[in-house]
């Protein structure tokens, strides 16, 4: 039996413009699926102030990750901790991680609000190979100071282990995006030490003379990192599961798989038959984060040619016996599926108001 659980972050619109989005968009195919799916789950509310949105916590939940949180919490200590992904990452680039515990880093840049400091969206820092070097190698020497080992991974992510800060709580970029930092910034065992390294990191970026040449092309300046995905280093064992496209920040989750496939088609998936599949189709986080509601419409009707109109007729064909729906916005998330069965229930009209609040 063919089946393929498709994740779809921040295809829930917001609650106050859902309607009038809704409205905007010809999505027949995904209409199709969504009216005939049974319900697996009402929408289930999340935290606003979790350390992880909820795509990010369900697609962890389906691989066997490292436990992260405080052994020993006190009374009152928030336990939830960002996705365990450092280790992950590390090996999905080639790097060592047979012991130790290894965070992620991202050059950022935090902009200054009215009263309070907020992150961007890392996508938008846009760095090179070249001047992520650049910094990398000028922000190195602080970190050997405080006997932190820095690794560079790729122009957006680095890595430091940190083997005595096992209590620390960090949060995702994506959770953390366009909100106050000081709600989401690390605490527990090490904040302190890191508050203090993030500082001496800011202030040396601050003149430096990439970002002099940023700010005259126009670029967002790099004046910060961002730490998460706290993990101890542990041996990977392949599951069952087939994966395609996993999102950024998540693709080391593919050593967990059977198999994991980046940048496929629809036609890639369907003609690999998985038995039990994963399709993560994530097009949609960067306009949901940043409130551009009309790049928003733009990706769901490319999805709708280029991955529902095709997956229907791949179930309509017997090419798929069943797919699931996981759909999400910041704190929600509605999960349907549907079957071939299903299907055939030509009476139910298709619709998009399962995806109302």
């Amino acid at each position: 039996m063919s089946h393929l659980d498709i994740l779809l972050p921040f295809g829930l619109p917001p609650p106050e413009l859902a309607r009038d989005l809704l409205r905007e968009l010809k999505l027949p195919a995904l209409a199709t699926l969504i009216a005939r799916a049974k319900k697996e789950h009402s929408r289930r509310e999340f935290d606003d102030f979790a350390r992880a949105l909820p795509h990010e916590m369900w697609l962890s939940s389906q691989f066997p990750l490292p436990s992260f949180v405080p052994a020993n919490p006190a009374p009152g200590q928030d336990v939830h901790n960002s996705p365990a992904l450092a280790c992950a990452a590390m090996r999905a680039l080639g790097l060592p991680a047979k012991q130790g515990v290894w965070f992620m880093l991202h050059p950022a840049h935090i902009h200054i609000a009215r009263d309070h400091l907020v992150l961007t969206d890392i996508r938008q820092v846009g760095l090179s190979e070249a001047d992520s070097r650049e910094l990398f190698d000028a922000a190195a020497p602080l970190f050997a100071e405080v006997d932190r080992e820095l690794v560079y991974g790729d122009a957006n992510t680095w890595f430091m282990r940190a083997d005595d800060w096992q209590g620390l709580v960090t949060s995702t970029p994506d959770a953390t995006c366009g909100h106050n930092i000081d709600i989401w910034m690390p605490h527990g065992d090490g904040a302190r030490d890191w508050r203090k390294l993030q500082n001496e990191v800011q202030m040396l970026w601050f003149a430096h003379p990439l970002n002099e040449r940023r700010q005259m092309q126009g670029k967002q300046a790099v004046n910060s990192l961002w730490l998460w995905g706290g993990s101890p280093a542990t041996a990977s064992s392949a599951g069952q599961r087939e994966v395609f496209n996993l999102p950024d920040g998540f693709s080391g989750l593919g050593q967990y798989a059977r198999a994991a496939h980046a940048n496929t088609g629809a036609a890639d998936v369907i003609a690999a038959k998985p038995e039990k599949g994963l399709l993560t189709l994530d097009p949609l986080i960067q306009p949901a984060l940043t409130g551009e509601w009309s790049s928003w419409l733009e990706q769901l009707q490319i999805l709708e040619s280029a991955w529902f109109a095709p997956l229907l007729q791949a179930m309509q064909q017997g090419q798929l016996d069943s797919l699931s729906l996981i759909i999400t916005d910041s704190s929600h998330v509605l999960e349907l599926s549907t079957s071939r069965f299903s299907l055939k229930k030509f009476w139910l009209k298709p619709t998009l108001n399962r995806l109302l609040p």
